[in-house]
């Protein structure tokens, strides 16, 4: 029996899994593998919260910094290139976890997984899905964004599982020689096809019926629609974060069980993976643009029900519901991009958009925690939130179009 693969796929299945690999083992560097570990860590080497905490937005916020100057590689690396030196760098990080005979050595460990991780593997991924899948754009980001709730089911769990059964540095020293044996091979075979960046840009040059050469990060950067359009863009990871982040403080605020919060989280995941299969076709139908404000929507209608309710299924909607616009707004935010500027530069202006996001969410835990440690209540912050939401998807609606830029070299 012949297997058919979706039409949106079949130009290129092993780049179609390349990207959504991507994004799933980007899921080493996440907040939410790393969590796991939280409490061991600071047991062990015997930090406070605080402390903890700091380190590790640190190493977050260096991140970032130092992706707006290693993420415009993918225009001028293969492939295959780059994915080895992201890979590399969350393998040196779980190696350097694992070891750790100091709290010092968690800093560069932190740094590196969060680069190469958050960082890294996911601009990579989505990079590839904007650079080589013209059609069905959409369709192909959402199957991008789907390496993240796979990755959130599976890491976590299984991390768990082996720290019960070995300790906590068994997970650490088990992924970095997965990534290294496994995961690294199976990249480089996928991305074997994958013509070079610069082959890119030379053909969409030589065509006029495509996207052409479209904006070099300056030239982006010189579009005011772009700081119309970054607050919705960024809306859904900076909120989702600080919400996420403080959910336990926010569950003992209003009488919530904590395992009750643990359950209502599997609604989250549902609303995410759901929404992915209606944000791809909806991206492909009205736009990346007008999908985006939508796709915000969900989110507001949960900060609404947060706010309003108290009952004991409140935080299973409220979850749901923002999780459907992770969902959606993660699909239509990362098909923005491309639509908007061409593929030219697109590994050049999505990791400036891919550092914005991670330093919103490492700034995000810290003003919501500031707000409730001054008093606001978790409704005053769910309605501040859905206020900015509202306006964030308006500023979309008003950005001016952009045309086709004059030739600049980046």
């Amino acid at each position: 029996m012949h297997l058919r693969l979706p039409r949106f796929i079949q130009t290129n299945p092993s780049l179609a899994l390349f990207a959504l690999m991507a994004t799933a083992f980007s899921g080493f560097g996440q907040t939410f593998f790393i969590s796991v570990f939280g409490s061991s860590l600071r047991d062990e080497f015997a930090l406070s919260n605080a402390a903890y905490g700091s380190y590790y937005s640190l190493a977050t916020l260096g991140s970032a910094l130092v992706l707006l100057r290693l993420g415009t590689i993918v225009d001028r690396w293969s492939l295959a290139n780059t994915i080895t030196l992201a890979l590399a760098m969350l393998a040196a990080s779980g190696l350097l976890i694992g070891l750790a005979p100091h709290w010092l050595l968690l800093i560069p460990g932190f740094f590196l997984g969060r680069l190469g991780g958050q960082g890294m593997m996911t601009h990579i991924g989505f990079t590839a899905a904007s650079r080589y899948f013209d059609r069905d754009r959409g369709k192909v980001m959402a199957l991008t964004v789907s390496g993240l709730p796979l990755s959130e089911a599976l890491l976590p769990a299984a991390g768990g599982l082996i720290l019960a059964a070995w300790g906590w540095r068994a997970p650490w020293l088990l992924a970095a020689g997965f990534l290294l044996l496994l995961a690294l091979p199976l990249m480089r075979w996928l991305s074997r096809d994958a013509a070079h960046p610069e082959t890119v840009r030379a053909r969409a040059e030589q065509d006029e019926t495509t996207e052409g050469t479209g904006f070099t990060r300056r030239q982006a950067l010189k579009d005011p629609g772009l700081y119309m359009i970054l607050p919705g863009a960024l809306a859904v990871p900076f909120i989702v974060t600080a919400i996420l982040f403080h959910q336990t403080a926010i569950a003992e605020l209003r009488g919530w069980p904590l395992e009750h919060i643990a359950l209502a989280f599997s609604g989250y995941a549902l609303g995410h993976f759901a929404m992915l299969f209606v944000a791809g076709p909806t991206v492909d139908r009205i736009g990346a643009r007008k999908a985006l404000m939508l796709g915000l929507y969900p989110m507001v209608a949960g900060l609404v029900v947060m706010a309003l309710t108290h009952s004991a299924w409140t935080p299973f909607l409220y979850l749901a519901l923002v999780g459907m616009s992770q969902g959606f707004a993660g699909t239509a935010g990362n098909a923005l991009w491309p639509e908007r500027y061409g593929i030219g530069h697109i590994g050049a202006i999505r990791s400036l958009a891919q550092a914005l996001m991670v330093l919103s969410t490492a700034s995000s835990p810290v003003l919501a925690g500031l707000l409730l440690d001054a008093g606001t209540t978790p409704g005053g912050l769910a309605l501040g939130f859905a206020g900015g939401t509202v306006l964030a998807s308006l500023l979309i609606g008003l950005a001016p179009d952009v045309k086709q830029p004059c030739t600049e070299t980046s």
